[in-house]
């Protein structure tokens, strides 16, 4: 799994609910960025991968690494920073001026840097714009997971691409203020679940396949979040629903 999942807690709520339901099976977890993941399974050290980069996803199904690809969730990414944005993102249009702004500003701006779903976005939307920040004094690239991205960008009152998820989970040990979100082209954040192909232990991946996407899953993700910020951090996708 991603380390968004790990970082906003529902990696925990996820693993326990489902132990608690089938007391023969044990879920190891094992979390990294996409890229990491994505090897991890080509090399057979998984059963079953939970990422979020539907490109990448429908590619390694493709190619034989997972029997199938199922939608799980999605949630939104967005920009955070310091409160007095100096690249003033509260008042950009899209996601893609946002990002021209910073570049514009020369404003810190921490990377994850990992190869992980939410660096491939980042990248995206840079190439989108035809610029390359690698190398800049700006460009802070943190090779790390999301929390710790935060915690950097938080320290360095920089500018960060975050999920929402893992954003309100932590917000509360950070002076990041959200400053920009709702381009729901560019910051939608879609997670896929997938068995892998020929897994150690097919009947214990497949149960925790079915149960992620069945009644079962669906009602842990939806309702995660909700005591502590009024909302769910990540909404399931209903069957059918894409």
């Amino acid at each position: 799994m991603t380390t968004t999942i790990e970082d906003s807690g529902l990696l925990a709520a996820l693993v326990a609910a489902f132990e608690e339901e089938h007391p023969g099976i044990v879920v190891r977890a094992i979390t990294g960025g996409t890229g990491d993941i994505l090897e991890y399974a080509r090399r057979g050290d998984v059963d079953v991968v939970i990422t979020h980069d539907p490109v990448a996803e429908s590619t390694f199904v493709a190619q034989g690494h997972a029997r199938e690809r199922r939608d799980l969730m999605y949630n939104h990414f967005l920009l955070a920073g310091a409160i007095n944005d100096p690249a003033d993102l509260r008042n950009a249009t899209d996601a893609a001026d946002a990002f021209r702004r910073m570049a514009a500003a020369e404003t810190r701006f921490v990377s994850r840097g990992d190869d992980s779903g939410t660096h491939r976005r980042e990248r995206a939307i840079w190439r989108e714009l035809g610029i390359d920040p690698s190398g800049r004094a700006w460009y802070i690239e943190a090779g790390s997971g999301m929390g710790d991205a935060l915690r950097l960008a938080n320290n360095r009152r920089a500018y960060v691409l975050t999920d929402e998820g893992t954003f309100l989970t932590l917000k509360g040990e950070l002076e990041l203020e959200m400053l920009y979100a709702g381009d729901s082209l560019r910051l939608l954040n879609r997670y896929g679940v997938m068995p892998v192909h020929n897994p150690r232990r097919p009947a214990e991946a497949d149960s925790l396949v079915n149960w992620l996407t069945d009644a079962r899953g669906r009602g842990v993700i939806a309702g995660f979040g909700v005591a502590e910020v009024g909302r769910s951090l990540f909404i399931p996708y209903e069957p059918g629903e894409r």
